[in-house]
């Protein structure tokens, strides 16, 4: 009796990726990308984030839609609490850039996955960030992603999408390698 395998269907066009990057391979000036997020003080250490247009594709880029952020520190730092610390904000984005990468690596791969959830921690010392050691870094001490996948695969089939969707994370990149910025007051 033979049986017939269902279609996959992560809800990823892996094909129009595909396009797209046959597509940038031979017009790689396309792929010059920039990014753009503007932050508006509100009260105290809360603050708006306005995310819309960006430059790609030669040319500016909008959204569908702006979306908004609010950021603010916790009330044991004696603030209002009323968004996400900016250091969770940086861990929500790196785990839904290894998120969308398992979702688009596993519909390459034809794998049907039925549940993804990543848990993503990082230990940090404040007595850098409010001055009481300066021999304490500002930042994380390390980060750390815990997956829950289900999934029709073998556990190595699913260690492997979720390998390859860390060697192509953006944000993996920009959190595990130093960038340069820059500051300015105009």
């Amino acid at each position: 009796m033979a049986t017939t395998k269902s279609p996959v269907d992560n809800g990823v066009n892996v094909q129009a990726l595909l396009g797209a990057r046959a597509a940038l391979t031979e017009a790689p000036e396309g792929a010059k990308f920039q990014w753009r997020a503007t932050c508006k003080w509100v009260y105290g250490t809360h603050s708006r984030s306005s995310i819309q247009q960006y430059f790609g594709l030669g040319q500016e880029q909008k959204h569908k839609t702006e979306f908004t952020f609010d950021a603010d520190h916790p009330e044991v730092f004696a603030s209002e609490d009323k968004g996400a610390a900016p250091v969770e904000l940086v861990l929500a984005g790196l785990a839904s850039c290894l998120t969308a990468g398992v979702a688009a690596v596993a519909q390459h791969r034809e794998i049907q996955l039925h549940a993804v959830s990543a848990t993503v921690e990082a230990g940090m010392d404040i007595q850098g960030i409010l001055g009481i050691d300066s021999e304490v870094r500002n930042g994380f001490d390390g980060i750390k992603v815990t997956y829950k996948i289900d999934a029709d695969a073998t556990p190595e089939e699913i260690k492997a999408v979720v390998a390859q969707s860390q060697k192509r994370s953006a944000v993996y990149d920009i959190v595990t390698n130093p960038t340069n910025v820059t500051v300015e007051v105009s």
